[in-house]
């Protein structure tokens, strides 16, 4: 008798400690964290078009279709507003989606969720906030994955190669959504041109790890959907399958390649320069 109480005990140690002893962790295919750009470059339409575009993208029956394809036939999803310290924040934690009902059920809740509009822009920041639920262990997952986008380059908090490093040696893979805005709000000199290759050369890494790119915000939809199926069904998008996967240090010469088979030439600090150059410029801006 006493060592049935015993082991009722034990096992109410466990249930209550759940997570860290693995037995409320949801078993899925695919820990998916989505990291969304709401820095001071991107004003309130442009955020609401991200969050809109993944909602619908949730509902289209391609990616739900990419979700029951899968050994679980379920994948968790987490959702983040990224700029700067103090501003970045999860909009909403782990929810498990299954089919049509979870899945809209996800939408409604992210569409109906506030937006957070920060100031600079700190992927590193977007990607540490992500790898803490990662590793908060409410999913055990086969995969997991940091999907991040993006209007622009790091240009605050620590260097974002030194956060990507970190997240691919923990055996996460980091792909990109760079979009591209022409609006240039900050002036010339603000934007980076090449934003796509700065994604390809410091932002993403991992096993399978490639970049979707969105024209436009306007575009964002049809890119967030594109790449939710490759990233789902755990494919790379035709023109990319071929490159060799890997990282080099931000210290690396450049001769050497990262990740998709691609070095940056502008240097992983672009984004830090241009700010630099921007204060030095005018230092009353803030």
């Amino acid at each position: 008798m006493v060592r049935i109480i015993l082991a009722a005990i034990a096992v109410g140690f466990c249930l209550i400690g759940g997570i860290g002893y693995g037995i409320a962790a949801e078993a899925v295919d695919l820990a998916l964290v989505i990291a969304t750009d709401t820095s001071r470059s991107v004003d309130e339409v442009e955020a609401r078009l991200q969050r809109e575009g993944v909602a619908a993208a949730f509902r289209h029956p391609q990616v739900i279709e990419a979700i029951q394809s899968g050994y679980h036939r379920r994948i968790g999803v987490a959702y983040i507003d990224w700029s700067s310290h103090m501003y970045s924040t999860v909009v909403l934690p782990w929810r498990v989606i299954d089919g049509p009902a979870s899945a809209d059920e996800y939408a409604k809740a992210l569409t109906a969720a506030p937006i957070t509009l920060g100031q600079r822009t700190s992927i590193s920041e977007g990607l540490d906030l992500a790898y803490k639920l990662l590793a908060d262990g409410s999913m055990q997952a086969t995969r997991r994955v940091v999907d991040v986008s993006g209007d622009g380059p790091n240009n605050y908090g620590r260097p974002v190669t030194d956060s990507r490093d970190e997240l691919v040696a923990k055996g996460i893979t980091i792909n990109g959504l760079p979009i591209i805005n022409e609006r240039d709000q900050f002036g010339p000199g603000r934007n980076l041109k090449d934003l796509d290759d700065y994604y390809r050369g410091c932002v993403i890494g991992g096993t399978g790890a490639f970049i979707i790119v969105a024209k436009d915000f306007q575009d964002f939809s049809n890119a967030i959907r594109r790449k939710l199926i490759f990233e789902i069904a755990d494919l790379m998008p035709p023109d990319q399958r071929r490159r060799p996967v890997g990282i080099v240090p931000a210290a690396a010469s450049d001769d050497q390649r990262f990740g998709s088979g691609y070095t940056y030439p502008g240097g992983c600090d672009a984004g830090e320069r241009m700010w630099r150059r921007e204060f030095d410029y005018n230092p009353s801006f803030r």
